[in-house]
């Protein structure tokens, strides 16, 4: 393994995102007249994070699905999603983050800018990182069970009032695009666009900022980091303790004595990294 092994994962690695970014935002209508794809493709929800009123999204948004889970006409369909997601995670966990999340690739494009890049302490670094779980409890979850309107639905809190995604892929394009979204656009739509250039800003800064601290699917997949049918191994017998792992990895993880870890996104530029081989991706089956 060596440097240009690593330069042809990372071309590949991005190929794959972009593609999969065309491929679920491939309706080029929505981009034309400024409207939403409502077909039949628009019941099925794609893995990554990718907002529903995204002008060429074919799919839903399963974290937009997850918070009608307590909705009684979406009940059905917010079950499908979180087993959806839950299969998606037993058998790879955080592989979408790295590999299918369009807004994960926007991130990485972002901190290629050449500015001095910030280093948040470590101790502060992981307490922050708890914050999309309790995103994913209390937005996603919690608030649309406990607040809902006269006819019963919940809010989608994380969606309406927090998620940067959905202002870049659908709010920005609509409101270029169509005139009555632009009279339509008050202080919410105001609000998430500074949340957005926040974002934008923070991302050319430090590596995935959404990703690490609050993106609720992130969260979600974490959770099954661990048990997952594919997952990281280290053969300690081959590892010489270079730390050449620990340097690429842009999640700020140490391969080697945590391959696992809920924050590891299965970029897998590690295991191109690894002067010995000592990492690899295997299948295996929990007890």
């Amino acid at each position: 393994m060596g440097k240009e092994d690593l330069k042809n994962h990372r071309i590949k690695r991005k190929t794959v995102q972009i593609l999969w970014g065309l491929l679920s935002n491939g309706y080029l209508k929505g981009f034309v007249k400024g409207i939403i794809y409502r077909g039949p493709l628009k019941k099925l929800c794609v893995p990554g994070m990718n907002c529903y009123s995204c002008p060429g999204a074919l799919g839903s948004c399963p974290i937009g699905a997850m918070q009608a889970i307590f909705d009684g006409k979406h009940r059905k369909f917010a079950f499908y999603v979180v087993g959806y997601l839950a299969t998606i995670g037993l058998i790879a966990g955080r592989f979408v983050c790295g590999w299918l999340c369009l807004f994960g690739l926007i991130q990485e494009l972002l901190y290629k800018i050449p500015v001095p890049k910030l280093h948040i302490p470590a101790g502060i670094d992981k307490v922050m990182r708890y914050f999309k779980y309790a995103v994913l409890v209390i937005l996603v979850f919690a608030l649309p069970f406990f607040f809902r309107d006269k006819m019963g639905m919940g809010e989608p809190f994380f969606c309406k009032f927090l998620c940067p995604v959905g202002t870049l892929e659908g709010g920005i394009p609509l409101v270029i695009l169509n005139e009555g979204m632009r009279a339509a656009a008050g202080a919410l739509f105001r609000w998430k666009f500074l949340l957005l250039i926040i974002c934008v800003l923070s991302s050319v800064l430090i590596y995935r900022p959404f990703c690490k601290y609050i993106c609720p699917l992130g969260a979600f997949y974490a959770l099954f980091n661990r048990v997952a049918i594919i997952r990281m191994s280290v053969d300690t017998n081959k590892c010489i303790n270079c730390n050449a792992c620990l340097n690429v990895c842009g999640m700020n993880i140490d391969p080697k004595t945590d391959p696992n870890s809920p924050e590891c996104i299965r970029c897998s530029e590690c295991i191109k990294t690894c002067p010995v081989c000592a990492l690899s991706m295997k299948q295996r089956l929990t007890k």
